[in-house]
């Protein structure tokens, strides 16, 4: 190895982090506001301050840092919004839903607003243009309907959820539900929407508590 590859290896930027951190963050910020298809990789390494032969070293193309920064965003959504309200194998599924609900309000508040969902957006823009990005976007997705339905299923076995509820249906719809509140706040830069959409959710699961 010379020392000019080892010297690259080991780049760290100024304030600690690695190339590919840095990159990898860089990418992510810049495509979560202006989208993949208009972040050039000029832009990537504008905002990252990582010169083009340390990122060919990390990344081989753009698609493969896009494919990067999807399974990033994908592993943060499941561990730090999705799972932790299903965490309990006894937890009551309506009151893990609602948590959810929650986090991604409050998730909307501490962004200002700004950027949307990050997953939806890129569906929107990739679908129909890209069949990898689109095939690892329906996955996550579906893990996200199917987490939803099993939790609301689980629950109807146990008498707790009534028997009006159709799990699959009632999970694509606050899917559906909650991607399109999350633009209409993004749109209208108004958290009192995005707060009014989950509170009529909860209304909506209300529905389905077992009646006295």
């Amino acid at each position: 190895m010379t020392t000019t590859k080892a010297t690259e290896i080991g780049t760290k930027t100024r304030d600690g982090r690695s190339t590919r951190e840095a990159i990898l963050e860089a990418a992510s910020r810049l495509i979560h506001v202006h989208g993949y298809n208009h972040t050039s990789l000029d832009d990537v390494l504008r905002e990252s301050g990582v010169g083009k032969g340390n990122f060919y070293y990390h990344f081989k193309s753009k698609e493969e840092l896009g494919y990067a920064i999807l399974d990033q965003i994908i592993a943060s959504f499941l561990e730090r919004t999705l799972e932790p309200c299903f965490a309990d194998p006894e937890g009551r599924a309506l009151t893990q839903i609602r948590c959810f609900l929650d986090r991604v309000l409050e998730a909307q508040r501490e962004r200002n607003c700004v950027g949307g969902c990050p997953l939806g957006n890129l569906a929107s823009e990739l679908s129909d243009v890209h069949e990898g990005f689109r095939a690892r976007l329906a996955s996550v997705f579906a893990a996200w309907r199917e987490r939803l339905t099993l939790a609301l299923r689980t629950e109807q076995l146990r008498g707790a959820v009534g028997a009006a509820c159709r799990p699959g249906a009632v999970a694509d719809f606050l899917v559906a539900s909650l991607e399109g509140a999350i633009l209409l706040t993004k749109l209208t830069k108004d958290i009192t929407v995005m707060e009014q959409c989950v509170a009529e959710m909860k209304r909506y699961l209300s529905l389905f508590e077992p009646r006295a």
